[in-house]
């Protein structure tokens, strides 16, 4: 360092390219948390709404798995017979953490960026696009986690948790839920009109019905299943089932790294379209 001030030794203080990647908004900072505190404080006032979307999974198992269980008795899996409210709980564990995304990811995201343009106001703060989209997924996430961990204290309450592995179901649906959350942003920042929210809607009804949340897999023609395995939902499903039994193999992580790669994906798409939808 000279008499004047001026570094001479090429080894002074460098900026902080990280630093500087986030506050131009290429990566995420820590003021998406703010975008999650914003979500908490709002519905502080609406918790019944928050509350409601427990009991829809708690509903059909109690009138699916246990009440029509009854009648169909032990199903097959993987060559061995449980009974069809085992068979169906972890099913709807997974559920729960997808529907306890549905709502933010979607209609409300869809409402706030065209109708109340709630992410101007957000952007004309310090907080980025990439903030934005990751506090919003995060709120997603922290819902779906409620749900489904209230969801594995009543299965566990109703003895159906049979190995300590289902300490990792509820990792394991927060997974599933920012899986979703991802999609389900990045599907909703192409629509056009409230009409096109069937087009997320569809999909996730047919997941719920058909993604071996109530049916063993092989019950499917062999063309289906392969249609089934390449659904989201059925991964998270067969993840949550081998957690909860303990059967833990290779395939858990074939599941997981499925859920990752969409996550990913639909978190990166997200973010730039919200970029190109909300930045001039």
């Amino acid at each position: 360092m000279s008499a004047t001030g001026v570094d001479t030794t090429g080894q002074g203080r460098r900026p902080n390219r990280l630093g500087l990647a986030a506050a131009a908004g290429v990566l995420p900072s820590r003021r998406f948390t703010r975008v999650v505190e914003r979500n908490i404080t709002v519905y502080r006032r609406t918790w019944v709404t928050l509350l409601s979307g427990f009991f829809e999974p708690v509903f059909y198992l109690l009138s699916i798995g246990i009440g029509i269980g009854e009648l169909v008795g032990d199903v097959t899996v993987g060559g061995r017979s449980i009974d069809y409210r085992t068979f169906v709980a972890p099913g709807l564990l997974a559920t729960s953490a997808m529907n306890g995304t549905f709502y933010d990811s979607t209609m409300n995201m869809y409402y706030k960026l065209t109708w109340a343009k709630i992410y101007d106001a957000v952007l004309a703060t310090p907080v980025s696009v990439v903030d934005l989209a990751l506090g919003e997924m995060g709120w997603s996430v922290l819902r779906a986690t409620l749900y489904s961990g209230g969801f594995l204290g009543i299965m566990a309450g109703l003895g159906l948790v049979d190995s300590v592995w289902a300490i990792a179901a509820l990792p394991g649906a927060t997974l599933i839920g920012f899986t979703f959350a991802a999609l389900g942003m990045a599907a909703t920042s192409y629509m056009r009109s409230w009409n096109d929210l069937d087009l997320v809607t569809v999909p996730l009804i047919v997941q719920f019905l058909f993604s071996a949340t109530f049916f063993p897999l092989d019950t499917y023609p062999r063309a289906v299943q392969f249609l089934v395995q390449a659904t989201p939902l059925y991964h998270g499903v067969a993840m949550e089932r081998a957690f909860i039994a303990g059967d833990i193999s290779v395939d858990l992580l074939v599941h997981i790294a499925y859920l990752l790669a969409l996550a990913a994906a639909g978190a990166t798409i997200a973010s730039r379209r919200l970029g190109q939808l909300l930045t001039p």
